[in-house]
Formats: structure tokens, sequence, C-alpha cells
């Protein structure tokens, strides 16, 4: 066997186990916070030995900065491909179902976000508010280009695109909090308060 595709194995390995560790801390962190999860209790988890979980992550914080990318890194192109759609109806229409489907296939990881955005390990409130700048730069970006965007300073643009990033964030806690039989409603009512968002922004400069 040549020595490349031993190291290929190896790394193949490697990035399972990295993915074992953070799908056991996810599940773990269904039922606690960050700041109390053990890294015994991953590593027992995953059956790997305490000392495996340091080829991988420096500490829980880094796991938990790790499921921050997992969880938003992945949904920068998604949520460009809404922002893309013309039309306000149709990009509310295409931003609520997105959201909604992301809380029903990762429960888990939107319920890590939801919990942790204000949690008590820094590095990952500190990952999560960075993630969710680059949501509102590139939300602002997206306006930016369109005609309803002309005279608006930066600023307010920044501001607006805050708005939609926080109405995100909140609408999938909300979904999450629903549960499937909930997901009608919450979904017609963050649509109706987007459209509300998008109608005060049609007259934010008269």
């Amino acid at each position: 066997m040549s020595h490349s595709h031993t190291a290929g194995i190896r790394q193949a390995q490697k990035q399972k186990t990295r993915q074992a560790l953070l799908d056991a801390a996810l599940q773990l962190l269904e039922e606690q916070s960050l700041s109390s999860l053990g890294l015994r209790e991953v590593t027992r988890a995953v059956g790997v030995a305490p000392t495996a979980f340091y080829r991988h992550f420096r500490d829980t914080a880094d796991l938990g900065v790790a499921l921050v990318e997992e969880t938003l890194g992945s949904l920068h192109a998604t949520i460009g491909e809404a922002l893309a759609e013309s039309g306000d109806d149709v990009r509310i229409d295409r931003t609520v179902a997105l959201i909604a489907e992301l809380v029903r296939t990762s429960p888990a990881h939107v319920r890590f976000i939801a919990r942790e955005r204000h949690g008590g390990v820094q590095p990952v409130r500190e990952a999560i508010g960075a993630q969710l700048r680059r949501f509102a730069d590139e939300v602002a970006a997206a306006f930016a280009g369109e005609p309803e965007a002309a005279g608006w300073s930066e600023a307010d643009l920044q501001m607006l695109a805050g708005v939609y990033v926080d109405h995100m964030v909140m609408t999938a806690c909300t979904f999450l909090e629903a549960g499937p039989e909930g997901e009608e409603q919450v979904g017609s009512v963050a649509r109706r308060q987007l459209r509300l968002i998008s109608l005060g922004r049609r007259h934010w400069l008269d």
C-alpha cells in the first residue's frame, strides 16, 4: 500500500472521529449548556480516550466554535440564493421556508445556536456573533444593489439588515418551540412580519 494511500485512510479516519465527537457533543448539548459539558462525557460517548479529543480540538469551547461553523457556515450560500430572488414576496417566502427546513432537518443545531448565542462560553458567543454579522453584511449588500436602496445611508442599510437577521434567528427559535404541528402558524406570522418590515422599508425615506 502506498504511503499516500495510507495517509489518505488515516486522514479519513481522523475526519470521521472529529465528526463523531461533534455529533456526540451536539446530542449531549440537547440536555445541557456548553459551559457544563465535560470533554470526558464526549469522548465516552464516542468510545475514544480523552487524550484523543486533543487531536481534534483544544477544548470544549473550540469544539463549540466548530459546531457554530457546521451550523451557520453552510447557510451563507443558501441564504444568498434566497436573497437573489427578485420581488420581496418571493424572497420572504423562500427565506421563511428555508428557516423552517433548517429547523426540521437540524433541530439540535438550531437549539445549540439559540442557547449559546448569549451563553457562557465567550469564543462560541463571538463565533455566533461573527457569523450573524456576516449574514447581515450579505443582506445589506443584496439590498444595496436594489433601486429601492437609492438614497439610503450605509448605516441605515446595516440597521435594516440587522433587523432581518434578528428576525431569522427569532423565527428559527419560534419554529423550534412550536414543533411540527405549529409550523404553519409560525410560518404565516413570520411572513406577515417580514412584509411589515418590507413595507416600512419602502417608506423609510418619505
